[in-house]
């Protein structure tokens, strides 16, 4: 195996030898390729990464000549792809990988209290370095191996840390070197002033805080942080040892029921919130603007000497003006600018006021879950937690594109020591204290200056007279000025005055450049009319689609080409600035988008010159490849849900699949909702519906992501509505009864089903009706009316066996014995989960033959068999596990706690860890579960005293869901917690209300003389 290394000097070793890779540029190429590994690299990408802004004329054929030497040297490791070159790395194949695997070690580590056993594991990671990253292959290179850099800096700080914390010894050269070299970095400077502080040198330790605060305003104009100026009056008093960190609160919750359903989530432990970096690249071209920069910095840092650390108002400033004036460039700007003055992390959010602005509720999702945080449903929690989050912190938050005062007001933190930057094109002029700065376009010389970044210095200085002239016909309007610069760059043949003469043109220019509306689309028309034709088609299409981001394959799909073909356009469109790229190729891969502006033009080219039927081809053919894509990643990992639709008929094979389902789902949902909204409102009912079913039967429904499975959903039913397909509606509703059912809304779910049971009992659908009866005895289930669930399960069941459908088998089969089991019928309900094992095992569905064997497990224990039990659930838990399937992985712990709590082995970690997933995943029937087991684990361990606090918790939390059994057996344990307070009576009513659900439903506890 091939062991590549970027933590000094690139050098590739295999079997204890180094391999020889000649020069520099090969190495600088391996690195590029290993830096997005398992990606395909573009050769433009290459050559930008290897040559930067002065690439030779050969450059391409000289990365080709670099591809074959490393192969000579390294094997057939590097592929070819139409798109650019890919490298095949084994699993920690580089030492960058082993590095961050330890790092992410030690961080366990630390947080479990393990402190010396991180400060050793960290140590091994920092051994793995031999150099600065990349060993300063170019500067080419400098941003990736900065950023490598910086790892390094943090694990260091981290090691520090937890040395500290351990209480062994500190390596004080290494911490005076480190903060010698980044004096602004306050964490490792607050660790070396405890670390001189705990060796008795205290002068030193407050000379190092004073030289530390100077730097801080010599270079930021900030102040220490509270943190490190806890820690200077501590030292001041020296009161003993200071730590400068206060004790993250625990908090013990928990519960369970015997049923199936449910979520959880876990609290407890000590929270450590991330630190969000969410703000995108600054523009490498920004020029001028300097007085604005400076007004937009001395405000956001700090203004007549208030600081984030003392100030007592948020500073919010709003730049405001015309579109494509140069607002988010000068807003990215100075939030970079200003980015260690706020440490505890960096927001930014594109609100889309120019086309269809996002909703708070959006945005505040996003953000709270970038700062790790539960999303609660409603806008007024939302915006509790989020200001309660970011109370006591420094962050940056950067809201671009705002599209009026009510939009803005809920993303406002409640604490001054954050700060707001707000885009838009209105001066929002009820944002009450906020300071607003009105951008204009840009100078005549700062004009020319800004075409010359782009276009270059030294044609700009040749024909100066030329470049005054194009900056004057573009209006001085920084977008049209980019254009322009992009032509020329991307156009050596070119001379300035060829330029001037097509600007000149009205023609050309659609339209006179000007401030307002006019002068951004005459900029826009101008780089659209010097495409290709190709090229401006696929750019009306986008536009038509209305996406926010896409993949380079959707291009593929809407021109109907091949993909080399459609990857070379979008390099046209990028190189036309009508494309930006929205993500560098981690994760799901490369990603690009249109600028609201752009967007709206190209929908308006689009009802000009393109047919109505030419769209809605285009957007079938779309919808087509998504719906493979969908299949593709279904059948590789059969969820072992409902597949509510038994045939797809409109998807089209060719798109790439991505290894990794879970982050091409992440990637393409805002893409997926859209594109499916999109074709409903253009009457495509049959792939609207085809794209929404296969996503609620999917690990997009799977994963909990309700807002998008409604939206999609509502959209597609009115499309199929007006389209008088009746079976397609039924479906439809059936989908959004299992979205309500998996959002514990049953009375909901139970309204949908039964809308869908009258419309497709009128067609011949026997499947169809057997998706629907299942749906709806699942419903019943929960509901504790188990004649009637088993009634509708069982039909489901043979609807399925007719159909020879094993993935809805398995799912009525195991929900059927899960009601014999609530019912005492224990051995029923086993022959009933074989048939679901068998009907899984044909499927392929790993996680269902898990699911299976959690309910199980639910028998075995019932049977009180807990050794049976136990290794059920252990084997689902690891298969969930494999299968990274959260929601269920805490289930299977709740019910593996629960097991173990009879066995007299359970432990209060695990149910802690499922508490907080099912509150994560907002699954309010898991959360009562957990906080139930959490009550019973008391009980267990002679505590009642802690149990009634979970038990009341999950009679709570349960008693809007309609679930009756659960709460009975929460009440029948909180009698036994009433009867060891000796409070007697309340411990008889409890019993009572608790025998009476039991008798009603005929639950298997009413034949229980033992109370568990």
């Amino acid at each position: 195996m091939t062991e590549f290394r970027l933590l000094g000097p690139v050098e590739a070793w295999r079997d204890g030898g180094q391999l020889a890779i000649a020069g520099r540029k090969p190495r600088a190429l391996l690195a590029a390729l290993l830096l997005e590994r398992g990606q395909v690299v573009s050769a433009e990408t290459l050559i930008d990464r290897v040559w930067g802004d002065s690439p030779p004329d050969s450059a391409r054929t000289l990365v080709q000549t670099y591809v074959w030497a490393l192969r000579r040297a390294l094997g057939d490791v590097i592929e070819t792809r139409p798109a650019g070159y890919r490298i095949r790395v084994a699993p920690a194949g580089t030492d960058r990988d082993r590095f961050a695997e330890l790092a992410a070690q030690g961080s366990e580590a630390a947080a479990d209290g393990r402190h010396a056993e991180a400060a050793a594991l960290f140590t091994r990671g920092l051994g793995l370095w031999r150099g600065p990253a990349l060993g300063g292959i170019g500067v080419a290179l400098g941003a990736a191996a900065a950023g490598l850099d910086e790892e390094r800096l943090a694990v260091m700080e981290q090691r520090a840390q937890a040395q500290l914390d351990a209480g062994t010894p500190v390596d004080l050269a290494e911490l005076q070197a480190l903060v010698a070299a980044h004096p602004t970095r306050e964490r490792a400077r607050r660790h070396l002033m405890l670390a001189l502080h705990r060796a008795g040198r205290h002068a030193e330790a407050l000379e190092v805080f004073a030289q530390g605060r100077q730097a801080l305003a010599d270079e930021l104009g900030v102040e220490p942080g509270p943190d490190l100026q806890a820690l200077h009056v501590s030292i001041l008093r020296a009161g003993g040892d200071p730590t400068g960190h206060a004790s993250a609160p625990t908090a013990a919750c928990g519960g369970e029921a015997e049923g199936e359903t449910g979520g959880e989530r876990g609290a407890g432990v000590p929270e450590v919130v991330p630190v969000p970096a969410l703000l995108p690249p600054a523009t490498a071209d920004f020029t001028a603007r300097a007085r604005p920069l400076a007004e937009l910095v001395r405000h956001l840092v700090g203004a007549g000497g208030d600081t984030p650390s003392t100030r007592t108002a948020l500073p919010v400033c709003v730049v405001s003006g015309t579109g494509g004036v140069g607002k988010s460039a000068l807003a990215v700007e100075a939030s970079h600018r200003t980015a260690q003055a706020y440490p505890d992390g960096h927001l930014y959010a594109d609100l889309s006021g120019a086309t269809t602005p996002a909703t708070p509720e959006e945005v505040l999702a996003r953000f709270l879950r970038a700062l790790g945080r539960p999303v609660p449903d409603s806008l007024h929690e939302r915006v509790d937690l989020y200001r309660t989050t970011l109370a006591g912190r420094r962050m940056l938050l950067v809201l671009d594109d705002a599209d009026s005062e009510a939009q803005v007001r809920p993303l406002l933190p409640g604490a001054a020591s954050c700060a707001v930057l707000v885009t838009s094109r209105s001066r929002l002029p009820a944002l009450t204290g906020a300071h607003r700065l009105e951008l204009d376009v840009l100078g005549p010389a700062e004009a020319v200056a800004l075409l010359a970044r782009v276009a270059g210095a030294e044609r700009v200085a040749a024909e100066p007279a030329a470049a005054q002239s194009i900056a004057r016909l573009c209006g001085h309007l920084p977008l049209a000025l980019r254009t322009a610069g992009a032509r020329l760059a991307t156009r050596r043949h070119w001379t300035l005055h060829t330029l001037v003469e097509r600007l000149s043109d009205e023609h050309r220019r659609l339209d006179e450049l000007a401030v307002g509306d006019i002068a951004v689309r005459a900029s826009v028309a101008l780089s659209y009319e010097a495409l290709d034709d190709r090229a401006r088609r696929a750019f009306r299409l986008l536009g038509a689609l209305g996406v926010p981001d896409f993949a380079p394959w959707l291009v593929t799909a809407l021109l109907d080409t091949d993909p080399r073909t459609a990857d070379d356009t979008v390099e046209r469109l990028t190189d036309a600035h009508l494309l930006s790229v929205a993500s560098g190729g981690h994760g799901a891969g490369l990603r690009y988008r249109l600028h609201d502006l752009h967007r709206v033009y190209a929908a308006e080219r689009a009802a000009a010159e393109d047919a109505p039927q030419l769209v809605r081809d285009a957007a079938t053919r779309a919808l087509g490849s998504w719906l493979w894509l969908i299949r593709r990643h279904a059948a590789a990992a059969p969820s072992g849900e409902l597949e509510m639709c038994a045939h797809y008929t409109t998807a089209r094979a060719g798109a790439p699949v991505a290894e990794d389902a879970a982050a091409w789902y992440e990637s393409e949902a805002a893409a997926l909702v859209a594109a499916v909204e999109r074709a409903a409102a253009l009457d495509l009912d049959l792939p609207a519906r085809e794209v929404a079913l296969a996503l609620g039967s999917s690990s997009f429904g799977v994963a909990n992501r309700f807002e998008e499975w409604w939206r999609t959903h509502d959209a597609a039913i009115a499309a199929t509505r007006r389209a008088g397909d009746r079976s397609g509606e039924a479906m439809l509703l059936a989908g959004l009864g299992q979205l309500r059912y998996s959002q514990d809304r049953y009375g909901e779910a139970l309204t949908y089903f039964e809308q869908a049971r009258a419309l497709v009992e009128k067609t011949d659908d026997l499947r169809g009706l057997a998706v629907v009866l299942a749906g709806t005895g699942s419903v019943h289930r929960e509901q504790g009316r188990f004649a009637a669930a088993r009634a509708a399960l069982s039909r489901a069941a043979e609807g399925f066996r007719v159909s020879r459908d094993d993935a809805g088998l398995g799912y009525a089969s195991r929900l059927a014995a899960s009601v014999d089991l609530e019912q005492g019928r224990h051995e029923q309900a086993l022959t009933t989960l074989e048939e679901a094992h068998s009907a899984y095992r044909r499927l392929g569905s790993r996680r269902g033959v898990a699911l299976t064997l959690r309910t199980t497990g639910l028998v075995h224990r019932a049977l009180g068999n807990h050794p049976a039990a136990e290794h059920l659930f252990e084997q689902a838990l690891g298969m969930l596990q494999d299968l990274g399937d959260e929601l269920m992985i805490a289930y299977t712990r709740q019910a593996l706690s629960k097991t173990r709590i009879r066995l007299g082995t359970a432990t209060l970690p695990p149910l802690l860890d499922a508490l907080a997933v099912c509150r994560a995943h907002h699954d309010t029937l898991g959360e009562g579960m957990v906080l139930r087991t959490l009550g019973e684990f008391h009980i267990a361990a002679g505590r009642p005293e802690q149990a009634a606090g979970p038990l009341l918790h999950a009679l709570r939390v349960w008693e809007p869901l309609g679930v009756p059994l659960f709460r009975a057996r929460a009440m029948r344990d909180l009698a036994e917690v009433r009867e060891a307070e000796e409070a007697y009576a309340e411990a008889a009513v409890l019993r009572a209300e608790a025998l009476a659900v039991f008798t009603e439903l005929e639950a298997r506890e009413q034949a229980e003389s033992l109370v568990w």
